[in-house]
């Protein structure tokens, strides 16, 4: 596993894409940053972290035969991975908000953002961003936000952490290999923040509605039980969880 430090860079990410395309990278390769300049999250949201506080870093794994209709299964994979990270650290209510937003009770504490690079339908290689609030204390403007020692009260050393988050990433690539979709589908979906429990969501037109999580469909689609029984399902971005 080659690990790459640097003090700062625009992205991990980026910087791990970029390395990519000037030269073949062996699996597992870690760019990892004490403070990222412009780090990314979902739907192009910024990650903000004070510098050297908080593990943000990129892993890429490279595939043989990863179809594009499996693409989910990264967030899932790596959703379950700094899950159970940070459950063997005992980090109380863990749960994994839809699509790959890890919390302790309703506060966010980590994000995840997968860029995958595409080849005759094959997803040849993914680079996986996890951005984890680990020592950081402060989050202005940011009432959903918070860490590791906010919520124990210690700590932590990120390298620990992201050697633990790496093994895991292992073992759930290994479990979709020999084909244990199914395995990784249930641990996600009991995993689910709000799973079961009636909900507020809002649409793209700001339109709210009340609904029930019953789970995801094979291509990551959320299914929500509304009015009557029906369920129907929503892509990323065509709804939001409201708290």
């Amino acid at each position: 596993m080659q690990i790459i430090k640097l003090d700062a860079t625009e992205s991990t990410n980026a910087f791990l894409k970029n390395l990519i395309f000037s030269e073949l990278q062996k699996d597992y390769t870690l760019v990892v940053a004490k403070e990222q300049l412009n780090g990314r999250g979902q739907m192009g949201t910024n990650w903000q972290s004070e510098p050297g506080k908080n593990l943000t870093f990129s892993v890429l794994r490279n595939f043989n035969n990863f179809k594009i209709k499996d693409h989910f299964v990264l967030n899932i994979i790596t959703s379950l991975a700094v899950y159970s990270s940070l459950e063997a650290l005992k980090i109380p209510n863990l749960r994994v908000k839809w699509p790959n937003d890890i919390l302790s009770g309703s506060q966010k504490i980590c994000g995840i953002l997968p860029e995958n690079i595409i080849k005759n339908d094959l997803i040849k290689s993914s680079i996986i961003g996890i951005g984890l609030n680990v020592n950081q204390t402060d989050f202005v403007n940011l009432p959903l936000a918070t860490s590791l020692k906010n919520i124990m009260g210690s700590d932590y050393s990120t390298e620990t952490i992201m050697n633990s988050i790496v093994w895991q990433l292992r073992k759930g690539f290994e479990l979709y290999e020999s084909g244990a979709i199914d395995i990784l589908n249930k641990s996600y979906e009991s995993s689910l923040f709000r799973k079961d429990k009636a909900s507020t969501f809002k649409k793209l037109n700001e339109e709210t509605f009340t609904g029930i999580i019953r789970g995801i469909t094979e291509t990551g689609k959320i299914s929500i039980e509304i009015e009557d029984e029906i369920l129907k399902e929503f892509a990323f971005k065509e709804i939001e969880l409201l708290y």
